[in-house]
């Protein structure tokens, strides 16, 4: 099984509304197939394994890190292809949220006089799969806030543009992040301040770059910047509120610019209403990476599901711009899941119960 969540890591962020799951097919103690679901979503791990394995699949072992579907659509669901292949034993991880899933496929197999084992390594299928199960339950993506902190707990410096905190160790976990993620999100204060790209710049994994959303209630992005120049070849979306100036709407439309109407609360947009769209449009994961008052407004609206935090060796001093969070300062109902050292950096992960 661990080794079926490994490979289920390979497609994360490109499976569209679908999550990434990976399935193996064993018999006398060698794999004989493997699947992992396809990009865009279809077809699923299951019958890619089974198809892999063949005739080898009768009385064999498949380990599939979601409970496979029961549901009918264009294609028979994962458990009767399973049922049909012969195999003699199922055994699985995460369990499906979905209604149409739960428990059904399961049942499915134990009629046809399957054996089942349910939960394997649960805890860690469903660490990859958090977007998936996320928006399946709380009809929302999973949210990770990312962070680099200096020594003295600051994430930048006023009026300074982008500022070298953590090592290229680090910053290349960032990418990989960046990589397996639908969406990555800041607000405009970081885009006036740092004109970032937003992209994964892995070699290798360049076009596995997430979709880019900024927080921009007055469509103030500016019409040079790095993200609207790259518009038309990587999707980018503003979300604004009704205050944005149609001007500036249309001008920036030219460019490639696609645009999420938000509603504003307190003069801030929306995010828990945010959330929601995004979830409609198949985004299950959205990756956040500042500024300081957008990673405040997700804590505040409690919409945090992640929490991973860089912390580089030097301190920024004078001028500083304090993080809204802290290892020390971690909200309640989180769990510390894992602790690393990237070089200089030390890393930490928390996870919502």
């Amino acid at each position: 099984m661990a080794a079926a969540i490994r490979l289920s890591r390979r497609h994360l962020g490109l499976t569209s509304t679908n999550p990434s799951v990976g399935t193996l097919i064993v018999k006398d103690g060698l794999i004989v197939g493997r699947g992992v679901t396809a990009l865009g979503g279809r077809p699923h791990a299951e019958t890619q394994a089974l198809a892999e394995a063949g005739d080898a699949a009768r009385g064999a072992t498949a380990y599939v890190t979601l409970e496979p579907c029961a549901h009918h659509g264009r294609t028979p669901p994962c458990a009767e292809a399973l049922v049909a292949s012969g195999v003699a034993r199922v055994v699985g991880a995460a369990a499906d949220p979905d209604d149409r899933v739960s428990g059904r496929g399961y049942a499915i197999l134990r009629a046809a006089g399957v054996e089942v084992v349910e939960g394997v390594l649960a805890d860690k299928a469903a660490d990859l799969m958090a977007g998936y199960l996320a928006r399946s339950s709380k009809k929302r993506p999973e949210v990770t806030l990312k962070l680099a902190l200096s020594s003295d707990g600051m994430i930048g410096r006023h009026g300074a543009g982008q500022v070298q905190i953590s090592g290229g160790i680090s910053r290349a976990q960032v990418h990989l992040m960046r990589a397996e993620s639908d969406v990555i999100l800041v607000g405009i204060g970081t885009v006036e301040a740092d004109d970032p790209e937003l992209t994964c710049r892995l070699p290798g994994l360049e076009d596995r770059s997430p979709v880019r959303v900024v927080l921009d209630r007055e469509a103030k992005l500016p019409m040079m910047s790095k993200l609207a120049l790259s518009a038309r070849s990587l999707p980018l979306y503003l979300a604004v509120g009704p205050e944005a100036s149609p001007v500036r709407r249309s001008s920036l439309e030219m460019l490639g610019v696609r645009f999420l109407a938000t509603e504003t609360h307190q003069g801030r947009i929306a995010v828990p209403e945010l959330l929601e769209d995004l979830a409609g449009r198949g985004f299950s994961t959205v990756l956040v990476e500042g500024g300081a008052a957008t990673a405040r407004a997700f804590l505040e609206d409690g919409v945090v599901d992640r929490i991973s935090l860089f912390c580089g060796p030097n301190p920024i001093g004078d001028g500083g711009i304090r993080s809204p969070i802290m290892p020390e300062t971690i909200p309640d109902g989180f769990r510390l899941v894992r602790e690393a050292r990237y070089g200089l950096d030390r890393y930490w992960e928390w996870v919502r119960d």
